[in-house]
């Protein structure tokens, strides 16, 4: 019973979901908030916790690493870019005209009120310059960017690989348009319903990868690329720059920044690996990277309800909460009931709704639903946000460790 149980919340999470792309075999991991730079293939990144340094900054490849995420985002670029013809193609304005609008949108509808509403709410948060650890994340460094903007760090872990550079000086035309129509498809889910349905990532990144839409959303959200490199997580738990495969590591990207009107870099690193527990078995270094992180807080959005259960994936959940000082999450993250109340202080916003089909009554909460049912003074969101985005549907817990 149990096995088929897991095998229709599976099934269920490729239909609809953020999460899932955890529960394959990809063998990638995550990494931590000071880690060295590294120029060489092969050379040490560092590990978490060590004394971090300012990389110089090639200015040649940062403007040509923004210009590339402002093409794929459909954001012009200058006529002293050396990709300037490629905005004048129909194919680049149809691409421009199209997420003009629904980034427009977006930010209208969306963006504005989740940044609102944070600066408010969790505004403590949304200062913190802490690392923010993103488990089940798909690339959705949207979110992550929109609720925490100072964050000098961002770990991002999913399934889907990380995919070629889209350097767009080694493509032809009909390469680059490629580029250019793939990274809009994988766009679509989480402009419409703020999160990335993983039956279209297992296909639309399939082959591409998530380093699109991660430029993507750097651009949109004003951040310049300044350089984007492989690296790996090695036996030892060590940060490795390398290759695309990443041979006997655990392959990831790096991408380094700055935000707008910054000049400090910051760090994205994304990590595919499988977070349950027999994946876990096979990349042990992944919790040493965890219990690395520097007092991190965590976001957990469309996590597919995984760490419900704990036959297949209490080993995340109980590595998430040992290392987190402030959580974030929607209910489909960690269940209400493994939050202690010794432990934790609590508050809920929105409104608990049963679980959007394809999930079932067994990831209802019935004591969470208890919860918001006896406290009228539950302050309603006014934004949607993961699976129940509907109006007056959406719920966020913040889970702070009592000091």
């Amino acid at each position: 019973m149990k096995n088929m149980r897991l095998s229709l919340l599976l099934t269920a999470a490729l239909l609809l979901g953020g999460g899932l792309q955890s529960c394959d075999s990809s063998n990638q991991s995550t990494t931590s908030a000071k880690t060295e730079t590294a120029s060489a293939p092969s050379s040490s990144e560092g590990s978490p916790g060590s004394t971090p340094t300012t990389p110089q900054i090639d200015e040649v490849k940062a403007a040509r690493w923004t210009d590339i995420s402002k093409l794929l985002a459909g954001m012009k670029v200058g006529e002293d870019s050396e990709f300037s013809e490629v905005q004048k193609r129909p194919t680049w304005v149809s691409h421009h005209s199209f997420l003009e609008d629904a980034f427009g949108k977006l930010e209208d509808q969306q963006l504005s009120k989740v940044r609102q509403w944070a600066a408010i709410e969790i505004a403590d948060l949304h200062r913190s310059t802490q690392p923010l650890f993103y488990p089940f994340s798909g690339p959705d460094i949207l979110y992550a960017n929109t609720f925490f903007p100072k964050a000098e760090e961002y770990v991002l872990i999913a399934l889907e690989p990380v995919g070629p550079l889209p350097d767009f000086s080694q493509l032809s035309t009909e390469q680059q348009n490629l580029k250019l129509l793939e990274a809009k498809n994988s766009l679509f889910a989480i402009l419409q319903y703020s999160f990335f349905r993983t039956n279209d990532m297992k296909v639309d990144l399939q082959k591409q990868g998530v380093l699109p839409v991660l430029l993507v959303f750097l651009a949109r959200t004003n951040n310049r690329v300044l350089d984007v490199e492989y690296i790996g997580i090695d036996s030892s738990g060590t940060v490795q720059s390398t290759n695309e495969k990443a041979k006997g590591m655990v392959p990831g990207v790096k991408v380094t920044f700055t935000a707008a009107d910054e000049d400090k870099p910051r760090t994205l690193y994304y990590f595919s690996t499988d977070l349950s527990d027999d994946g876990l078995k096979k990349t042990p270094q992944l919790a040493q990277f965890v219990d690395n992180l520097d007092q991190p807080n965590t976001y957990l959005k469309a996590a597919s309800y995984l760490m419900h259960y704990d036959s297949t994936f209490k080993q995340i959940r109980e590595l998430t909460l040992a290392k987190a000082t402030n959580l974030l999450q929607d209910d489909s993250g960690m269940p209400v009931r493994v939050f202690d109340d010794n432990q934790w202080n609590l508050t809920f916003y929105g409104n608990y709704t049963a679980p959007r089909a394809p999930f079932t009554a067994e990831e209802y909460q019935t004591d969470l639903n208890q919860i918001y049912q006896k406290n009228a003074k539950i302050q309603r969101l006014n934004f949607g946000i993961g699976y129940n985005f509907g109006p007056n549907e959406s719920n966020l817990m913040l889970a702070k460790v009592k000091r």
